[in-house]
């Protein structure tokens, strides 16, 4: 009832969880049986280990959360020889999120991301700063984008999901430039850039100053932004952005979305997957629905 499938990539639910919200999913085993997710995205790993931004780098804000991490992580090395150990017998799909600033460090990653058996997909993440363009995002250019994506596929040859930035003037013509040049699926939205302000103290909340916000805040953006890229593009398409509950599910699979990622809501409800697993399910059975891929893109 629930299965989909993004490219070579068979999912048992379209329930995983985003980036930088979930850990390496150890963090939430206390609370959650994993294997019931139709996967799950690591966190942001580079090619060396980060500090991340200074304190304070998160902050609440009305209906959302804005977070200034840094991409704070052991990097890749760690990751396959410490972490990936403990988490490959799960069964699900493990995902690995590959960041970098520089083409080099995105393909240096996504190789020896390449080698690991139990890995089946990277989500490569676009919105980081290319060092050598002045810090702006690979993400921000339909140029910049195809060019890291195209280095990555000759490197990578699994399932290429592209995470794809909001924070440009036209989120569909990114899309289709990642689709021509390799990527097998596209996620979006992730975050959007805001800022917040300590009116007291007179200065921002955040010691990077601004921020990215996510929450339901965002999620009426990302539904527009999902509905427009599944017209503009033939391959499958990962929804996220304030996702709480199946019907915020639903509403990104109608908007086009094959299947959703969950975040800042496993920080107020770390079972919310299941959550969210348990209503589609009962949702297709009361609305007489016997394949959840029949209301994928329905609008």
């Amino acid at each position: 009832m629930l299965a989909v499938n993004i490219h070579n990539l068979k999912l048992k639910n379209p329930v995983m969880t985003a980036s930088g919200t979930f850990g390496y999913g150890e963090e939430f085993a206390d609370f959650i049986d994993l294997n019931r997710l139709g996967g799950f995205v690591v966190k942001g790993t580079t090619g060396s280990h980060r500090e991340g931004n200074p304190y304070p780098r998160m902050v609440e804000t009305p209906s959302g959360m804005l977070n200034s991490v840094g991409l704070q992580n052991g990097g890749v090395e760690k990751f396959c020889k410490e972490v990936y150990p403990r988490i490959k017998h799960l069964d699900t799909n493990i995902i690995v999120n590959v960041s970098g600033s520089s083409i080099e460090e995105y393909c240096d990653v996504a190789s020896q991301v390449d080698a690991l058996d139990r890995i089946p997909a990277i989500e490569l993440n676009i919105s980081c700063p290319n060092v050598k363009h002045g810090g702006m995002g690979f993400g921000t250019q339909p140029g910049m984008a195809a060019e890291v994506v195209a280095a990555v596929r000759k490197v990578y040859h699994k399932t290429l999901i592209v995470k794809l930035s909001p924070n440009v003037t036209n989120i569909a013509e990114i899309a289709k430039a990642v689709e021509g040049a390799g990527a097998d699926s596209v996620s979006l939205i992730n975050t959007l850039l805001g800022m917040a302000i300590d009116i007291e103290r007179r200065r921002p909340c955040m010691a990077n100053i601004t921020g990215g916000l996510s929450g339901p805040a965002v999620k009426p953006v990302a539904v527009r932004m999902v509905w427009q890229v599944a017209h503009a593009v033939k391959i499958p398409v990962v929804g996220l952005g304030g996702i709480c509950t199946a019907e915020d599910a639903i509403e990104f699979l109608m908007a086009g979305a094959t299947a959703i990622e969950v975040g800042t809501a496993n920080f107020i409800d770390p079972a919310v997957t299941v959550k969210i697993i348990d209503g589609l399910e009962a949702w297709c059975k009361a609305h007489g629905v016997s394949d959840i891929n029949e209301i994928i893109g329905i609008v």
